[in-house]
């Protein structure tokens, strides 16, 4: 799989920049720098799309799809720092 289309790179940023800035979040970088840190990670992602796909056990390898490991790689890491996105991605979870 390619990198993002620039259209939903920015798509990202504008998300992100908006997100942040309702809650009165400081990042401490400009614009132009938040974005080129999305195209950093999507370029990373690219790169590395055999690397995160082996992580997976093999079961899971082998009969989930493209996008069932992306949206798990997604959540795990979402919730690794920010817990409360777990709510707000997939509703209450006991």
């Amino acid at each position: 799989m390619a990198t993002l289309p620039l259209n939903d790179q920015q798509k990202i940023w504008r998300g992100l920049m908006r997100y942040w800035s309702k809650d009165q979040i400081g990042i401490g970088i400009i614009k132009s720098d938040l974005l080129a840190a999305v195209q950093a990670i999507d370029t990373f992602l690219d790169t590395n799309s055999t690397a995160i796909n082996n992580a997976f056990p093999i079961e899971a390898r082998t009969n989930l799809t493209t996008t069932q490991k992306a949206i798990i790689v997604a959540v795990v890491a979402l919730v690794r720092w920010n817990p409360g996105f777990l709510s707000n991605i997939l509703g209450s979870v006991d």
